[in-house]
């Protein structure tokens, strides 16, 4: 440090200014570059994601509002009499989903599945409650892939 400070002693009074400039220069840059413009960057970045979520969470709601009418407009629901392994099966078939556990709870059953793509899983779900299958609980996140699901837990029951 002492060998920097007496080679700037030794510069001209003009050199010393133009160094000082420099550092103040070089300073703003890393402080922009370094700090400012990353911070910026991210909360650009965050924005977007918190708009886009607004926008799932409106389309949600109105979904769920469309399904609490059509509830409501089919009246009593089946109800149902068979065996819930039995159906399971069948319907997950037919809607291409594989099943990766079930197990029985009395009258109730729990089913796991591994990924599966949304819309198949959702067809699958609305077909169970047309056969008077009623979804007692369900834990569904997002897969790696866009567009699959996995279900962590679906406890189904009789209606």
């Amino acid at each position: 440090m002492k060998i920097i400070i007496e080679k700037y002693r030794a510069l001209t009074e003009r050199e010393q200014m133009l160094v000082a400039l420099s550092g103040v220069v070089i300073l703003i840059a890393i402080l922009y570059w370094g700090i400012f413009a990353p911070l910026n960057a991210g909360l650009e970045r965050e924005q977007t994601r918190l708009a886009n979520q607004q926008k799932l969470l409106e389309w949600v709601s109105e979904r769920a509002n469309r399904a609490q009418q059509l509830r409501a407009a089919a009246g009593t629901p089946n109800r149902f009499t068979g065996s819930l392994p039995q159906v399971v099966n069948s319907t997950t078939g037919r809607f291409n989903i594989a099943i990766s556990r079930m197990q029985p709870q009395g009258e109730e059953l729990q089913v796991w599945v591994d990924q599966a793509p949304f819309n198949d899983v959702l067809g699958w779900l609305q077909e169970m409650e047309k056969l008077g299958i009623v979804i007692l609980n369900a834990d569904i996140a997002e897969a790696d892939e866009p567009g699959q699901v996995k279900i962590r837990r679906l406890q189904l029951g009789k209606a």
